[in-house]
């Protein structure tokens, strides 16, 4: 399957880089969305003129609108793909974890792939055409301790993706959820899991060039296949 526009969530850094450098090498044309404008518009510099930086919080609603459209624009409708990455993780027990923690995960985790999926369905819809590929985690399916509200979003985000590839079968739009293990990326680097028993170190970890291989993988299969779920551990 051709796959020319897609759009990236937090993806200055990480996963998200890392899949928006693999699919402009790929010739696909990437919006990249994250809330950092400078670390954005340098790692959007980087990949070349394929990749076009948008800063935006995810958890800002009419920030998010404006994204729609500046995308719809510049790809003149809805994309290809939509990567639906941007994430907040943060280790707390439940008792120490605030109401406001806890809801600030779900809008960033949860709330924003929701308005993302919401905004872009409907032209994929009628075009019969569109791949939103979703990033899990172990964490949406395996209960950890000081995780309540990281895998409060992404259970749930599994349960958004299991009722989204329910509605879309059959209609040429496809849905895809790409579950890592740990990722060796910098949002562990104020936890330091090298020192910290129950932890994976972070020379086990998986790559971020890994998990954007998978979503290369599944974007581009044939328009008659659809892989529905990639789950991704060290070997």
């Amino acid at each position: 399957m051709s796959l020319r526009t897609a759009v990236v969530t937090g993806a200055s850094r990480g996963i998200g880089l890392a899949v928006a450098r693999e699919l402009a090498a790929h010739g696909a044309r990437v919006m990249m969305i994250a809330r950092g404008e400078r670390a954005l518009e340098a790692s959007a510099d980087a990949i070349g003129a394929s990749a076009i930086p948008f800063a935006c919080d995810v958890s800002d609603a009419r920030a998010l609108d404006d994204m729609v459209a500046a995308a719809n624009d510049a790809f003149g409708g809805s994309p290809d793909l939509l990567v639906n990455n941007a994430g907040l993780f943060r280790l707390s027990p439940v008792h120490e974890t605030t109401t406001d923690e806890f809801a600030e995960a779900l809008d960033v985790n949860l709330v924003a792939p929701f308005r993302l999926v919401r905004a872009f369905l409907p032209a994929m819809r009628d075009r019969k055409s569109g791949h939103i590929v979703t990033i899990g985690s172990i964490a949406d399916r395996v209960a950890f301790p000081e995780n309540a509200a990281y895998a409060a979003g992404k259970f749930g985000l599994r349960g958004l993706h299991e009722v989204l590839r329910a509605e879309v079968a059959k209609s040429g739009v496809r849905a895809t959820l790409v579950s890592p293990g740990p990722v060796d990326t910098s949002l562990w680097d104020p936890i330091d899991p090298d020192n910290r028993p129950g932890f994976s170190p972070r020379a086990t970890m998986l790559r971020p060039d890994a998990v954007a291989r998978a979503v290369l993988f599944a974007a581009t299969q044939p328009a008659d296949v659809s892989i529905d779920e990639l789950r991704l551990s060290h070997s």
